[in-house]
């Protein structure tokens, strides 16, 4: 028998990555998982795989804006996660839309590089991103080489970066993993003073869409009602278990695995 849904949806602007590790399938796949459904809206098309990305392209504006207007119009949105955006364009679009969504919780993922090193955005779409996207988010979840970007601090310290970033948005989670501690420090800051740090067992190896599988997860777990704390750690321990669980279906970076091999049994 068919019924209405009760799984919240998520409208995810982002990238395709044709290598299915990163990307809007990441942001299905994780929300699947989290009993959410994904709304997945495409802003770029990209040329990668697990090893590096090698060109992409930013969709019209006309286009992301049709996406969005097919969706909201027949769906009830009940988050959002902002991952590639591209360029200064996208970024001023996406801003658009979220204006259209008030009281909806937004995770953006300040897409700027790709886990091989390439970049996926261009002119100065990381100062655009911090000046006006992050106001109106509900949190960021940069890794340490992004939040470098969008505080401009080239060396700048986990605590130095939220300090600049920090008066731009509400909450700014710090993804770590990019040193080689034994523990990998995951840091959530607020904007009223609150600190906590998450920490997780390192694992070996090098992931593609990991911090895709992130936010994703988290713009699920908030999209489900859950308060910032409590969806930030079920967010973590989610992405370290499909990280833990990952395999290597090409000659770069591990998928994380977020389905599990009996989800569809």
């Amino acid at each position: 028998m068919n019924t209405s849904s009760t799984r919240p949806i998520v409208l995810c602007l982002s990238g395709h990555d044709p290598s299915g590790g990163a990307g809007l399938q990441a942001d299905i796949e994780a929300l699947m998982a989290q009993g959410c459904h994904a709304a997945p809206t495409v802003t770029a098309l990209t040329v990668q795989n697990s090893i590096d990305v090698s060109d992409f392209r930013v969709l019209d504006a006309a286009w992301v804006l049709a996406q969005v207007d097919a969706v909201i119009s027949d769906l009830t949105i009940a988050g959002v996660k902002l991952g590639m955006l591209g360029s200064v364009e996208m970024v001023d679009t996406v801003v658009q839309i979220l204006k259209r969504l008030p009281n909806v919780p937004i995770v953006c993922d300040p897409v700027l590089r790709a886990g091989g090193g390439g970049s996926l955005g261009k002119d100065d779409v990381g100062y655009a991103m911090r000046e006006r996207l992050l106001p109106i988010a509900t949190i960021a979840t940069p890794n340490l080489p992004e939040a470098r970007i969008l505080a401009e601090l080239p060396q700048g310290t986990p605590d130095q970066c939220a300090e600049k970033i920090l008066p731009f948005c509400q909450h700014l989670l710090i993804t770590g993993g990019h040193g080689d501690e034994h523990e990998v420090h995951n840091r959530l800051y607020s904007r009223n003073g609150s600190f906590r740090t998450f920490t997780c067992e390192r694992l070996s190896g090098s992931y593609h869409g990991s911090g895709c599988t992130l936010a994703s997860t988290l713009a699920g777990r908030l999209a489900l009602g859950e308060d910032m704390m409590h969806a930030v750690e079920n967010a973590l321990s989610y992405t370290w278990r499909a990280l833990r669980d990952a395999d290597k279906p090409g000659a770069g970076q591990h998928f994380p695995r977020r389905l599990p091999l009996d989800f569809c049994s």
